[in-house]
């Protein structure tokens, strides 16, 4: 049967930043079925998350808040029963919500409710999904510089499966089953690549040779938050004397390309069984990775710099403006009043997501509009740092762990991970941290973030009036108010 509300495809891999992709700009990166998709969308050129952490932006993706309004701040606070969500109002309009991939968004109990019996996955499945049956090794001994940069290698011979092209032929195969059929359905697929470490099946590993490549962002050591130079010292990025980062930034692409690949398949799937015409598909990520520049790998919870907060955005809906280019800035959790005005849903909590039909319709974007992205921990929330010894156990405690650097820097240099609010405008960018060094960035004449101008008395001025822009937004989004009342508070005389 055919539904009268449209179905959604949501492809949302990990770690994809926007400016590796070539519909975004990159000059040798090949995506040609991304790239055609954006050509039949629209692209959101300036699209930021609220926060640089899987879980938290996830969070925020889901609800229209951002992070510091519900304490959704760390990887291990995920969306429970009682809170309001995107996909919660979505099954309540009578929507098959259809989940392949990683979850780090809902806790278990609020999972179930939403999928029921298919939330259940064993051990063996849950480790199938999250890995795949891809293999690759750690080549690098321990006192090796390398050995905790992520670059890894795929083993020889058959190499197996990765998680994605696990998923995305799940997805398909839903595609062609009569299930598709009986009501309207969200395909949402929150894949693992191109998720550090840095490794992809062949040819995909091989197809970028870092001399190809444009420059890295270079290594700046003044007037930098204190994580930069902890991160290359704790996982002995300092120490590296050969092309390392510029083979991470290849490999980083090799998976990309190796993504875009999938999602091609994905898009065969969806028109070879007549759901085109009727399927609002989106195409973003929960965050980027430094992959090499900075002389940095894979991210940081309060890392603010546009290859972390800028993801790629392309939507493709039945009626949209094909080819559109929305160059003002949007957010990540945009998405959410987008998906709910498209369906015909109000959502029944406050929230600050603003729809994005009007742009799908060819309209511009608001070029006044600042976005916004918190991160980082209290250093009194010590129950929020990674590296805990008993809950994270299996890398705090564990020097074979790619992530036991970033354990011991969390516990030993806790201000490295401080509280942080970011604010961007077109033009500047703004980074207020509690317990480290405070940025701002003028990107009209520095649009890779290399010269902080935070005490520079020419923007002493611009400086003062984002800071009060800043103040007004953190009064207007310190909470929410429920949209019910409570019965009985006051009595009639």
């Amino acid at each position: 049967m055919t539904t009268s509300r449209p179905n959604f495809l949501f492809f949302f891999p990990d770690e994809l930043r926007a400016e590796s992709l070539g519909c975004y700009g990159h000059p040798v990166a090949q995506t040609p079925n991304l790239d055609e998709f954006a050509r039949q969308g629209v692209q959101f050129e300036q699209c930021h998350v609220q926060n640089t952490v899987c879980s938290p932006s996830r969070c925020s993706l889901m609800t229209g808040l951002y992070p510091h309004v519900s304490g959704h701040r760390t990887l291990w606070h995920l969306l429970r029963p009682h809170e309001p969500s995107l996909f919660g109002y979505l099954k309540e309009a009578g929507y098959q919500i259809k989940w392949f991939g990683k979850n780090h968004l809902y806790a278990d109990e609020a999972l179930k409710d939403l999928l029921g019996d298919d939330a259940y996955r064993s051990p063996d499945e849950m480790k199938r999904e999250m890995m795949g049956d891809f293999r690759k090794t750690n080549p690098y001994a321990e006192d090796d510089p390398r050995f905790y940069s992520f670059l890894m290698e795929p083993e020889r011979g058959d190499q197996g499966l990765t998680e994605t092209q696990i998923h995305v032929q799940r997805a398909i195969d839903f595609l062609q089953s009569e299930e598709a059929k009986e009501a309207p359905f969200v395909l949402f697929l929150p894949t693992l690549l191109p998720h550090a470490p840095y490794v992809a099946p062949e040819p995909f590993y091989s197809m970028y040779t870092p001399d190809a490549l444009p420059p890295l962002k270079p290594v700046v050591h003044q007037d930098k938050p204190s994580y930069h130079e902890l991160i290359r010292a704790y996982r002995h990025l300092d120490a590296l004397s050969d092309d390392t980062l510029k083979q991470i930034q290849a490999v980083y692409l090799g998976m990309t390309s190796h993504v875009d690949a999938a999602f091609g398949e994905l898009i065969q799937g969806l028109e070879a069984n007549g759901f085109s015409d009727n399927t609002t598909v989106i195409v973003s990520s929960d965050h980027g990775d430094y992959a090499g520049d900075y002389g940095l790998v894979e991210k940081w919870p309060n890392g603010m710099e546009d290859c972390l907060t800028r993801v790629p955005l392309l939507i493709r809906s039945p009626g949209c403006q094909a080819g559109h280019v929305v160059r003002e800035q949007v957010e990540l959790f945009d998405i959410m009043a987008t998906m709910l005005d498209l369906v015909g849903v109000e959502a029944r909590h406050d929230h600050f997501a603003q729809s994005l039909v009007p742009q799908l319709r060819g309209a511009s974007g608001d070029r006044d509009r600042a976005v916004f992205a918190d991160g980082g921990y209290d250093l009194r929330e010590r129950h929020c740092f990674e590296g805990d010894p008993v809950r994270d156990a299996w890398f705090a405690n564990n020097r074979q762990s790619i992530y036991w650097p970033k354990a011991r820097q969390q516990q030993e240099h806790p201000a490295s991970v401080c509280r942080t609010t970011m604010m961007r405008t077109l033009d500047y960018k703004l980074i207020r941290r509690t317990n480290d060094i405070s940025e701002l960035y003028d990107l009209t004449v520095d649009p890779l973030e290399l010269r902080n101008v935070y005490q520079d008395d020419r923007y002493e001025k611009i400086r003062a009036d984002l800071e009060r822009r800043l103040l007004d937004w953190f009064l207007h989004t310190s909470d929410t108010v429920p949209r019910d009342s409570d019965a009985g508070v006051f009595v009639s005389r």
